[in-house]
């Protein structure tokens, strides 16, 4: 993965709390039409798949109609429909404006958008991911709580040198988590939202392990950046994810997990609960 848009100092022109004019018009007919077409299409497949939540958010804020929406005008509807809003950042940036900002119902968006000959892959989040990929699920509002206790937790973790540990929470959920959504299992996190084959693979396949949400045991597992994830955690609810967040002691679980060594990638531990589809043998 490059390092191209991973910041530790704010590059010229970034404001001090990180974020940036998104220059929308740098973005050519090309990209919108780029955009547009990828975004219906990604949106079509991932129908029966995806969250429910998931596509209705999608529809609610036209993000499969529109080209590279245009924050000023966008963050309107946006707020309107999430009592959320995106600000344009350079990139991947530092914990602290990350909490910070999300603590604030501020979603940063990496402000370049993925090249080359496909739409399909970026090899580090790019705007496309962070708009299409996160901001529908903010159309639930219990979600959007999950999102700003997190930005809360995240602020406490930095000052305690926890936030490692609670990174791997964000991952496992926000980016590659899914969840019992009617009687089925679905995808919600972003990294699957914005890749059709790895939704699929963390789905179907018989290759990863599929364990109840179990906040400790999450995060001490370690995860890959460049390979579809051998190991998926399912929750049973958002109520029961921002529940999770709101009366779990985590400064209990950063001292339990610290005393502890990472799972390394895709093993099992003793007291893995494996989750089985309903109607599979157990």
């Amino acid at each position: 993965m490059g390092e191209t848009h991973v910041f530790e100092t704010r590059p010229e022109g970034v404001a001090e709390d990180w974020s940036m004019p998104q220059n929308w018009e740098q973005f050519s007919d090309s990209d919108h039409a780029r955009w547009s077409n990828f975004a219906a299409k990604q949106t079509k497949t991932l129908e029966g798949l995806a969250s429910d939540t998931f596509i209705d958010g999608v529809r609610a804020l036209e993000l499969d109609r529109l080209g590279v929406p245009e924050f000023d005008s966008w963050n309107e509807r946006l707020r309107d429909v999430t009592g959320w809003e995106v600000v344009a950042v350079p990139g991947v940036i530092p914990n602290e404006p990350f909490f910070k900002m999300l603590a604030e119902r501020k979603f940063p968006v990496s402000n370049f958008l993925r090249q080359g000959p496909s739409f399909e892959y970026s090899d580090e989040p790019d705007m496309f991911h962070d708009v299409f990929g996160h901001m529908p699920m903010f159309i639930d509002p219990t979600f959007g709580e999950f999102m700003t206790a997190y930005g809360r937790a995240g602020i406490r973790a930095e000052n305690m040198g926890m936030s490692d540990w609670l990174g791997r929470l964000y991952l496992h959920t926000v980016e590659f988590g899914l969840i019992e959504d009617g009687g089925s299992l679905r995808a919600y996190g972003a990294g699957l939202m914005s890749s059709y084959a790895e939704t699929v693979h963390a789905l179907t396949s018989n290759a990863p392990r599929r364990l109840h949400f179990d906040l400790p045991r999450l995060m001490r597992t370690e995860w890959p950046f460049d390979e579809f994830q051998p190991t998926y955690f399912v929750i049973e609810s958002f109520d029961a994810l921002l529940e999770e967040m709101e009366t779990t002691s985590l400064k209990q679980v950063y001292a339990q997990v610290s005393d502890l060594p990472i799972i390394p990638i895709g093993e099992s531990v003793p007291g893995d609960r494996e989750f089985k589809k309903a109607g599979a043998n157990s």
